[in-house]
């Protein structure tokens, strides 16, 4: 006999649990189905970024971060240490420890909301049919009036980088290391590799970064990509441009890479491998032969702009539906799906979503780079000033970085602020709600910010864009 609702989730990850829990606020019977196992092989609710991405990478780059200034920066502060060493054990332990918390926690918001938990694999049969299988191989069929695919993501695997979760791994095998290798290589320099290099690169990896493309991390502004390479290189990252990989060998104890940039061929010998070159939708096996939801040349669901897709009843959000492939906007998709079943009329701007590069210094961006606003033919204004004038910051002892500002140069409305320095992923939120409310710099300059404060930075800036920042040399930046 089959279970019915009036709406089933496939997908328990960002995108899919907040979708849940909108929907039973909204006083549907909403059950949610979610096939992630654990390492111990035990179901797990959150998906990707709680169980194997956002949460566990920040808890050890915290981690690391803590180590590496006890190493090189507490001296500076007065604080005498000797002795230190790298627990790596215990710096796990914690790690799985906050991610136990959060996946827990989703499992009590289900139960407070109503919410019905099913572990193990949906299937879209048909409008208004699902079929779920159990880990237990036990299969059930759900009847409801709507479904929600909110599927995620999973690693790009490389044809010649097979993952063997030893010596070649992806992001969540990255994060599972028991020891710290003496040479580490990664395959991609995005978010991912980055945050990822800069965690073993801390507790003392000599860490390479392959990248295909000639440009460091494309989707920044270029001045903030630019700051960054510079950064990580002087922390030693070894970030190689323009390389491409065209083989590995695995070895007993090592993996042997060739790649080429520019016109030589090269090699290199490491004794872990990342590959880390992007995500692709989880949407194989996730619609039955006779469903018709159309899916796009790769891979993502076609939906429309109320997230409908070509099947009535069935719509998507999150990363299945595709770029920015960010938890934030996954949950904010899922929230308007709730709400769009339940009559109300959600908004979303996909203009004012914020990017966040978790290294150390954070990098954070909102709207447009200078680059695209100039390629728009936007006469515009600039202002850009260093966290090297904040008093908060030099107290942190971490005054590297700026922020810059760009604004319309004839409505003085913000089009793009772009950040790198010290918690700048806490800064940005700011400048998002300003965005969103069509905020002009002059907004911003008018507004009393705290001292001493990271945020008189923003303030400072936007005191730049009209050419009189008080506390460092005007230089306006009109173009």
């Amino acid at each position: 006999m089959s279970k019915k609702f009036d709406v089933v989730v496939i997908g328990a990850g960002p995108a899919g649990y907040v979708a849940a829990i909108r929907a039973a606020q909204l006083g549907m019977d909403v059950a949610c189905i979610d096939k992630w196992l654990d390492l111990n092989d035990k179901p797990s609710l959150g998906g990707t970024c709680l169980n194997a991405g956002c949460i566990p990478s920040k808890a050890l780059l915290e981690s690391s971060e803590l180590y590496d200034r006890a190493n090189s920066e507490f001296a500076d502060h007065g604080i005498k240490t000797s002795g230190v060493e790298l627990d790596l054990g215990q710096m796990q332990k914690r790690k799985a420890g906050v991610v136990s918390q959060l996946t827990g926690g989703i499992g009590s918001l289900f139960k407070a909301n109503g919410v019905t938990s099913f572990a193990g694999s949906g299937q879209v049969v048909d409008s208004g049919e699902v079929l779920f299988v159990g880990h237990d191989g036990k299969e059930e069929t759900f009847t409801t009036e709507n479904i929600i695919i909110a599927a995620g993501s999973e690693p790009v695997e490389l044809d010649i980088a097979k993952f063997d979760g030893d010596r070649i791994v992806d992001s969540w095998g990255a994060l599972e290391l028991d020891e710290v290798p003496k040479k580490l290589g990664v395959i991609g320099a995005g978010y991912i590799g980055v945050e990822l290099g800069s965690v073993w690169s801390r507790l003392g990896s000599e860490v390479t970064l392959l990248e295909a493309v000639d440009d460091f991390m494309p989707i920044a502004d270029r001045d903030v990509a630019k700051e960054g390479l510079k950064a990580f290189k002087k922390q030693g990252l070894d970030i190689q441009l323009g390389a491409r990989v065209t083989a590995t060998k695995v070895n007993k104890q090592s993996v042997k890479v060739d790649y080429t940039q520019g016109d030589e061929s090269k090699s290199a010998t490491f004794d872990r491998l990342i590959v880390a070159v992007g995500r692709r939708p989880h949407t194989k096996d996730l619609c039955a032969k006779g469903a018709r939801v159309e899916l796009d040349d790769k891979g993502f669901v076609d939906v429309n702009d109320s997230f409908r897709t070509s099947l009535p009843g069935v719509y998507a959000v999150g990363d299945v539906i595709g770029n920015p492939m960010l938890a934030h906007k996954g949950m904010e998709e899922g929230v308007a799906v709730a709400e769009i079943l339940a009559g109300q009329k959600p908004h979303l701007n996909y203009d004012v979503i914020p990017s966040v590069v978790y290294t150390h210094p954070e990098m954070a961006w909102v709207g447009k780079s200078e680059a695209q606003v100039k390629s728009a033919g936007t006469d515009y204004r600039v202002g850009q000033v260093p966290f090297a004038a904040n008093g908060r910051a030099k107290a942190l002892g971490q005054q590297g970085g700026f922020i810059k500002m760009i604004a319309d140069a004839n409505t003085d409305e913000i089009l793009g602020v772009h950040m790198i320095g010290p918690y700048v992923s806490e800064l940005v939120q700011e400048m998002v709600v300003a965005m969103e409310y069509k905020a002009s710099s002059e907004d911003i300059a008018r507004i009393i910010h705290g001292h001493p404060t990271l945020g008189e930075t923003v303030h400072e800036t936007a005191l730049a864009v009209d050419g009189r920042p008080i506390h460092f040399p005007p230089k306006r930046g009109k173009k």
